[in-house]
């Protein structure tokens, strides 16, 4: 299958080896400072939601990666950190129709980000080829703007640092979400069964993850957490997408190995919702 919205790199730098690339990687948020090994990345943009591997960056603001089909595509790094999150586009809405709407405003978005980074990229490109290095002539065409490749894709946040010459935008921090000290009714659905390893037993330890987490009073929207796949859980035989209340407290405390920030700890009066 050939993706027609792939933006091409042309000339770009390819990383020399995994050292490298982890370190690049820490430089855009997507290792931890203390990571010494790459992980998984996907591309949930464009319908898609496929494994892509990060092989270069045509400049410090545009990376390159390559999709499943080997096809290369350029991206924001901050978009392609924000589809790695688990609930990456399945905001809540108060209407049914709130996400199409959604959609086409992140569409809409992407390409007046993509098209607003046209002359910014083809610059960086410019500049970062080496003076004695010989260019072909559809290189040198590409360069000049001629035949030049659209914007890679960026979050509709990052459009506004494209304009700023030489300058990264610097991403405003969300309020911490105040979590209550003790047990609250919650709601959530549940989004996936996996398990995390446990150093101290041979097992590894089954969790649930969860989406559309939400306290119900005060109202307060959480997002995703997870907790123990515990025994009491286990006697509903809970299968993804099914709603459940319950009573439990709520701590920040992330899941290893994947991007759910909370944990439900000791849920009680547990009722699954009869569809």
């Amino acid at each position: 299958m050939v993706y027609t919205f792939t933006i091409q790199p042309g000339i770009y730098h390819a990383f020399e080896d995994e050292a490298e690339q982890i370190e690049q990687c820490k430089e855009w948020g997507l290792l931890s400072g203390k990571a010494v090994k790459t992980k998984a990345f996907f591309y949930k943009g464009n319908g898609l939601n496929v494994p892509c591997t990060i092989v270069g960056y045509t400049d410090k603001m545009t990376a390159v990666i390559e999709l499943d089909n080997k096809q290369q595509h350029c991206i924001h790094p901050s978009y392609l950190k924000e589809m790695q999150a688990a609930n990456y586009g399945q905001r809540q809405w108060s209407s049914g129709e709130a996400d199409a709407s959604e959609e086409n405003e992140s569409a809409g978005n992407v390409e007046t980000a993509a098209d607003e980074a046209v002359e910014t990229s083809a610059s960086a490109v410019q500049q970062a080829q080496p003076a004695a290095e010989p260019m072909t002539a559809p290189q040198a065409e590409s360069i000049s703007g001629q035949a030049a490749p659209a914007g890679p894709d960026k979050p509709a946040a990052a459009s506004e640092a494209v304009d700023a010459p030489k300058a990264k935008a610097k991403k405003e921090k969300a309020p911490k979400l105040q979590l209550p000290e003790g047990k609250v009714k919650m709601t959530a659905t549940v989004q996936d069964f996996t398990t995390v390893p446990n150093h101290f037993s041979d097992n590894d330890d089954e969790v649930i993850i969860y989406e559309n987490v939400a306290i119900v009073e005060p109202e307060t929207d959480i997002g995703t957490a997870w907790s123990s796949h515990s025994a009491t859980l286990k006697k509903l035989e809970l299968e993804v997408g099914d709603t459940i209340t319950f009573e439990a407290k709520i701590v920040a405390k992330k899941l290893t190995r994947y991007p759910v920030p909370y944990k439900i700890n000791n849920p009680a009066k547990i009722q699954k919702e009869q569809e």
